[in-house]
């Protein structure tokens, strides 16, 4: 029973460093950009849009095409950085434990 005590604790030591991560996450920034800075994004460590600037100068209702273009190249340059960010953040949690492709933390 001894050893069942112990994997209890661990287990609920790694809950608990869940949600330290968890809260770290939300609490994250990360800027995406496009065309040099004039569209910019920010998004949080958990992938969360939180705010679109787009450069006046960008905006042509002739060509709304480049402009859509351009948020969603910056989303995704915020989106890879936030998912960079998550991992290095999970592999500090795990202390460096290679999981199994599609093994995610939480359950």
């Amino acid at each position: 029973m001894k050893n069942l005590g112990q994997l209890m604790k661990q287990a609920q030591e790694m809950q608990s460093k869940m949600s330290e991560l968890q809260e770290r996450l939300a609490d994250h920034v990360v800027e995406g950009q496009a065309a040099g800075g004039m569209v910019k994004v920010t998004m949080n460590g958990k992938n969360e849009l939180k705010s679109v600037k787009i450069d006046p100068s960008l905006v042509d209702p002739n060509d709304v095409e480049v402009l859509e273009d351009l948020v969603l190249t910056a989303v995704n340059d915020g989106r890879v950085k936030a998912e960079q960010y998550h991992q290095e953040a999970m592999q500090e949690l795990t202390g460096g434990l290679n999981l199994p492709p599609g093994f995610k933390l939480p359950f």
